[in-house]
Parts: structure tokens; C-alpha cells; sequence
């Protein structure tokens, strides 16, 4: 999957978060997205994802295999995201919410076998409310890189971590990304150290 930006913008109000962002990602390959706080970073890794419009340009989601545009509204169907703006269901269980996200976008390991490389396992059938921040970010990050989907988008992943929980981080990004599109939206060079390309926000004021 390959992702092509030209000349993209977006504002709020009458001010532009970014403009002319001409660039392009190329399948299999990781990038960060980086910049000061409130420079964008997240507001970008949002319109790719498609969850905020841009208000110039253009996106183009294209299949490696076939150069015909993939339509907004089956892009989800090849993204998967993590966020710490994104919320999870706190009712459910963690069994119940992988179930959950099954029946909309298989899984591509059991979710005993994914909760055991989280390791969340003892907290299978406990509901989420009760969970710490750093077992909700490791749920996040479960649901997002055992997704079948070419495109990973991860936006400070390893917010409320602890040390045990970036080296669980770092092993996913060895060996659950081999085959996707991966987008880091961070200011953390621990986060994206592995990337291919930096995409400077900054420069598109």
C-alpha cells in the first residue's frame, strides 16, 4: 500500500495547522512524523487516517498490486491505528473488546496468544476500567499491530509505558511490521529510530 500526499492542507478556523504537503509513503517502508508539541504531528497522522478531513490537495491510498485509487470510505479497511486519544471500551473485558474488533477487522493471532505477547494475560476477564494507563496502551497497541492491515499508524506509542512496556514496543515494531506501511507521529527518538524517513512538520507552515 502506498500513500500519496499532494498538496495537502488543513486549518482550523482561519489558521493552518500545515500546507503543500507534497510526499509519499511507500509500502513496507516506516517513517516519522515529527515536530514541536502542538505543531501538527497528530493532526496530520489523523487526515491520513482519515478521521479529520484536510481542506486542500489530495490524498491517494493506491495497492502495490493495482494502481487504482483505494476510495475513502474502504480506506479503514487498511488502516489500523493506536492513539492516546483514542478510547477504549471500558465495559468490556480485554477478551471481549479483541472479540470486538474481530468481528469488524480480523485478528491475525488467537487472543490468548496476543494477550501472552502483551502480556496482558492475567487481566483477560478484567474489565478495562480497571486497568492501568499503561495496560490500556498495551491493549491499544495489541488491536493495532495484530490487525491484518498494510498501514500501522502509531501516535506517541509509548505513552504510559513503563521500561518493560517500550521494550514490549520495540518487539512489536521487529516482528509484527515486516509486511505494513508504517507512520510514527512522535517526538521520541526511541519511537521511531527504526523509521526509513522523518517528515518534518515543521517545514510545512
Amino acid at each position: 500500500m502506498q500513500i500519496t500526499l499532494s498538496n495537502t492542507g488543513k486549518r482550523y478556523n482561519r489558521e493552518w495547522i500545515f500546507r503543500h504537503i507534497d510526499y509519499t509513503f511507500t509500502a513496507q517502508k516506516k517513517y516519522a512524523i515529527t515536530g514541536a508539541n502542538g505543531s501538527g504531528k497528530s493532526t496530520l497522522l489523523q487526515v491520513i487516517a482519515g478521521a479529520t478531513l484536510h481542506n486542500e490537495g489530495a490524498i491517494h491510498f493506491t495497492s502495490i498490486n493495482n494502481t487504482t485509487p483505494i476510495t475513502p470510505e474502504s480506506r479503514y479497511k487498511h488502516v489500523s491505528i493506536a492513539a492516546p486519544y483514542l478510547t477504549l471500551i471500558e465495559e468490556m473485558t480485554a477478551q471481549e473488546f479483541l472479540q470486538f474488533h474481530h468481528a469488524l477487522k480480523p485478528l491475525q493471532s488467537s487472543i490468548a496468544d496476543i494477550l501472552q505477547t502483551v502480556q496482558l494475560q492475567a487481566a483477560t476477564h478484567k474489565q478495562i476500567r480497571y486497568y492501568s494507563s499503561g495496560m490500556k496502551q498495551r491493549l491499544k497497541l495489541a488491536q493495532a499491530f495484530f490487525s491484518p492491515s498494510q498501514i500501522l499508524l502509531l501516535d506517541e506509542p509509548t505513552t504510559n509505558l513503563d521500561a518493560a512496556g517500550i521494550e514490549l514496543y520495540q518487539y512489536l515494531i521487529a516482528n509484527q511490521t515486516q509486511q505494513k506501511l508504517v507512520i510514527i507521529s512522535s517526538n521520541d527518538v526511541q519511537e521511531y529510530q527504526y523509521c526509513d524517513a522523518v517528515l518534518a512538520i515543521g517545514d510545512y507552515k
